[in-house]
């Protein structure tokens, strides 16, 4: 796939994260460890090597743990962002000073680890997708205080991002509708004050979890409707209606989609499909840094 930009937002919150990391791994004090056994002089080689097939996503988080941690110039990546690598596959080779590659061992692979695991996960749902028209897309599911690096390696995996957070995009749900439900139809008077209320051009997007709520959101025509925890035949329903009444408004499906159930409810017609399991549970993708003891000549990694 295309390189995916690693946005300014992205890199402000890993230089954030790799600074609370480097504090709370050397706690001011430093390697104990390290510092008693190798010597000062100590150098060595390495490379972060896959152990599973998965997505890459953190090299610039790599390169800013070398940075940090003291090692920037004997940093080499091998792939980028968004490529594939399989069990064996050499990611990025790193030289110097065994005791600083070895503080930045654990906090280099815990963010290469988690963010490749995410961008895997998101590859495999896109690839489930592929033949529809349905787009994947995350949700603020995300590790608090990760946000932007975790929505990055989404779009490492060949995901879209939902709204950031709850300043760029209105969307209406449940609780939402449970305050003004004693106020009328609350569907229609959610839509209606946010479109008075929220900045000019702000998209307005509603939740509804019956066939019912979605007649009333499509007469007020949001810009997106998410259809929450409706099975196949249901979904395809909403999209009949939808084309009928209001061609325009994007359908969104969320709720507990799996990769078993991706496909078919992709299958049905709709726009996207939001899943919060792409940050909320994707496992960590397998990767070690393997030493050797003297330097290597930098090779090129795999990339498929």
């Amino acid at each position: 796939m295309a390189a995916v930009e690693f946005d300014p937002a992205a890199r402000r919150n890993a230089e954030t994260l790799m600074d609370l990391a480097y504090a709370e791994d050397l706690g001011g004090i430093g390697d104990l460890t390290a510092d008693a056994i190798i010597p000062a002089h100590g150098r060595g080689a390495a490379q972060f090597v896959a152990r599973k097939e998965g997505v890459i996503a953190g090299i610039p988080v790599l390169q800013l743990a070398a940075l940090r941690f003291g090692l920037p110039t004997w940093f080499k990546p091998l792939v980028q962002d968004g490529d594939l690598v399989g069990p064996g596959d050499a990611i990025a080779s790193i030289a110097g000073p065994m005791r600083a590659m070895l503080a930045m061992e654990r906090t280099a692979l815990n963010f290469l680890q988690r963010l490749s695991g995410i961008a895997t996960l998101t590859a495999r749902f896109v690839a489930e997708v592929a033949d529809t028209s349905a787009v994947i897309l995350d949700t603020r599911k995300t590790t608090p205080g990760w946000r932007a690096l975790e929505k990055y390696a989404v779009r490492c995996g060949g995901g879209r991002n939902h709204r950031i957070g709850l300043y760029d995009a209105v969307l209406i749900k449940d609780n939402h509708l449970a305050w003004l439900a004693e106020q009328g139809d609350p569907i229609s008077l959610a839509i209606a004050t946010a479109r008075t209320h929220a900045p000019a051009g702000t998209t307005i997007e509603i939740e509804v979890d019956t066939l019912e709520q979605l007649d009333q959101a499509l007469a007020c025509q949001p810009d997106i409707i998410l259809v929450d925890n409706l099975g196949p035949e249901s979904l395809a329903e909403s999209v009949r209606r939808r084309n009928a009444r209001a061609p325009q408004v994007l359908l969104e499906a969320s709720g507990g989609i799996t990769l078993a159930t991706v496909r078919q409810l992709a299958r049905t017609g709709v726009d996207r499909i939001s899943v919060g399991a792409l940050t909320h549970s994707a496992p960590a993708l397998d990767i070690g840094l393997d030493f050797e003891t003297d330097p290597p000549p930098v090779s090129s990694g795999s990339k498929r």
